[in-house]
């Protein structure tokens, strides 16, 4: 591993931390990893852990949230079909979940953080704690939206996950990408870095190569075209930049931009399948 980037975690504690990369991969390991990572999550700014909308930035994220849980459905219905039975791997407290069931789907999730289970809870939705919970389950789909970054034990938690997909099944995985244009430009403040939650940090190679030694392969990628413009805000407001909405909102054109060429979009969605 070689050295790649010092940052903090700007979200939280302040606490520094180191990039390592692996260059064989082209991904990045955040160093070092604490022992007990959920104390991490429990911050009220949390957001995917607790549905806040108080801020003007919480209430941006929540909307964008509703315009991405139509987007994923589209997703799922266009490579998997309608007909298929789904497993949300990080589900937080349950949208994508409920959103699913509430049109007739046969939709599970799995979410390890007990306060976005008990949010989910009182939506209605029952979520399981991990795969040691699933048995001898097998699902036509499993979706991973922004969570395989935060598996601390990539290689195990990823096996296990694997044996619980069909053999025609598919996988559908949301990841930032540290080659972007905007993760080169904001450095150390980049935002989806989010050191220490999360653990790893992936390039387009790095997903190609993790799966295809365990037999999958990439078929589709897709932009997350939005995740330039709230990443660069976010960025924008670790730097202390009194003018980040339009600092922002530049800095997301552009990488979207640079990405039409390059396909080095700030976050990206991953299709897989065996083979």
């Amino acid at each position: 591993m070689k050295f790649y980037l010092n940052t903090k975690d700007y979200a939280n504690t302040g606490e520094a931390f180191t990039l390592m990369l692996d260059e064989q991969l082209q991904l990045l390991r955040t160093t070092p990893c604490p022992d007990k990572l959920e104390n991490y999550y429990l911050h009220k700014t949390y957001i995917s852990h607790t549905d806040r909308s108080d801020t003007f930035l919480e209430k941006l994220y929540q909307r964008v949230k509703k315009y991405s849980l139509h987007k994923k459905l589209s997703w799922v219905k266009k490579h998997a079909g309608s007909a298929c039975s789904v497993l949300d791997v990080g589900a937080g407290t349950g949208s994508f979940v409920s959103f699913l069931k509430s049109r007739g789907w046969n939709i599970e999730g799995i979410e390890p953080s007990e306060k976005a289970r008990a949010i989910a809870d009182s939506k209605g939705v029952d979520l399981f704690k991990s795969t040691n919970e699933l048995s001898e389950r097998k699902y036509d789909v499993i979706t991973l939206w922004h969570v395989l970054e935060h598996f601390q034990n990539l290689d195990d938690e990823l096996d296990a996950l694997l044996n619980h997909v069909k053999e025609d099944g598919t996988l559908i995985i949301a990841l930032p990408n540290f080659k972007s244009y905007d993760a080169k430009y904001y450095g150390e403040y980049w935002a989806a870095y989010d050191v220490p939650r999360h653990v790893w940090h992936f390039s387009r190679s790095a997903v190609e190569k993790i799966f295809q030694e365990r037999g999958w392969r990439v078929t589709k990628t897709k932009p997350m075209i939005f995740d330039a413009f709230y990443i660069s805000l976010l960025s924008e407001e670790y730097r202390g930049n009194k003018f980040k909405w339009l600092s922002a909102c530049w800095r997301g054109f552009l990488s979207n931009l640079h990405a039409l060429n390059s396909g080095e979009y700030s976050s990206l969605v991953y299709v897989l399948k065996k083979g």
